[in-house]
């Protein structure tokens, strides 16, 4: 994985741009020059689709590669690009410093972005309010957060999978019925009803076009903060232009297409066997085997964007992460050890008087 920045420089006095999300446009803020996002060229007629079986055998146009140099964080492994004139800088998503050059990385360019839309301030404020939503977290990590460092907006490298599927399939479909069945209780004979299912073999097909599966394209983050962030509005996607990159950094993909596409299947296929069971009906379904044929198959590579936080407190790393499009959060749950101790307190003392007041009303005081 690489993080890059990408800098442009003002038309007017040289310093850099950077992509306001409430704006939509390029802005200085040395001298408030402004500046439209110029579309079209290469990726003029929309976004385009990839040829999977053409990436596999490293058949993609030239103009679809680049190639990056990359220093590695020996803290969580992360990859971060540095500028020509930077020799160290500090990790994004560990909060590390990193100082070792590991060479070039050559890779397939982005196809389409999400802008940001929510600038620093409101991923903040969206943050913090997510921290101070939970019970027993440290009070001192939310007032760190809230006056700490910078958050980082960083896009995220995904995959995004076209695929048609025709798959066959064998199961059994079941229906329920129930049995009149006599049994004691109590002392007393009752008939009660026992359900019981009627197994009918069947078979048949079921096809799915797929469009637009989302994997994950990162190892730096936890995939279960970036699966939490979902749903992401990918109709609103843009074709990729580096504008939108101005004062934010880019993830470079650190899952390989082949990878990724494995984990593809798997969701692919859990809506495959979710069809089929629609598919058998009946009360209840077996499904003994199912056999699907792709065919079709296409890719992307897009960005999508987050704000991150990693703060190191009394020794230790939270790392917090917001949809920038949403504003929800996920993250590192903090605990705080004295709170938990005084709600064990209370808890005690609460249980204790509840007793107390039994005691009482059976003793009939």
């Amino acid at each position: 994985m690489s993080v890059t920045d990408h800098r442009f420089p003002c038309a007017s006095c040289g310093s850099d741009y950077r992509y306001d999300p409430g704006a939509g446009q390029l802005i200085c803020d040395h001298c408030g020059d402004v500046a439209e996002i110029e579309t079209g060229g290469h990726w003029q007629g929309g976004i385009k689709e990839l040829d999977f079986r053409a990436a596999l055998r490293d058949q993609l146009p030239a103009q679809e590669m680049e190639e990056t140099r990359t220093t590695k964080c020996t803290s969580c492994g992360a990859q971060v690009e540095l500028g020509t004139d930077t020799h160290a800088t500090e990790c994004p998503f560990c909060a590390s410093p990193v100082v070792t050059d590991t060479g070039t990385h050559r890779h397939i360019k982005p196809r389409a972005l999400l802008p940001f839309a929510l600038d620093e301030a409101q991923a903040r404020k969206a943050m913090t309010d997510w921290l101070g939503r939970l019970w027993f977290a440290p009070n001192g990590l939310q007032d760190y957060a809230r006056k700490g460092r910078k958050m980082e907006g960083i896009y995220v490298p995904y995959w995004t999978f076209d695929a048609d599927t025709k798959s066959q399939y064998r199961g059994e479909r079941g229906t329920v019925y129930y049995e009149s069945r006599t049994v004691m209780r109590d002392g007393k004979r009752q008939t009660v009803q026992v359900a019981k299912v009627r197994w009918r073999a069947v078979s048949g097909r079921v096809a799915r076009f797929f469009d637009d599966v989302l994997v994950l394209a990162s190892t730096s983050l936890p995939k279960r903060f970036t699966d939490a962030l979902e749903p992401w509005d990918l109709s609103a996607l843009e074709p990729y232009t580096p504008e939108y990159l101005a004062g934010f950094r880019a993830e470079g993909y650190s899952v390989d297409l082949d990878d990724a596409f494995a984990q593809a299947r798997d969701k692919m296929d859990a809506t495959i066997a979710r069809d089929v069971r629609f598919e058998i009906g009946g009360d209840r379904q077996r499904i003994h085997d199912i056999d699907t044929a792709v065919s079709g198959v296409t890719f992307k590579h897009i960005l999508l964007p987050v704000w991150l936080a990693a703060y190191k407190y009394r020794g230790e790393t939270y790392r917090f992460v917001v949809n920038a499009r949403t504003g929800r959060v996920q993250g590192e749950r903090p605990w705080s050890a004295w709170k938990i101790a005084v709600a064990v307190i209370l808890g005690a003392a609460l249980a204790g008087g509840i007793g107390y007041l039994v005691a009482l009303e059976q003793g009939g005081f």
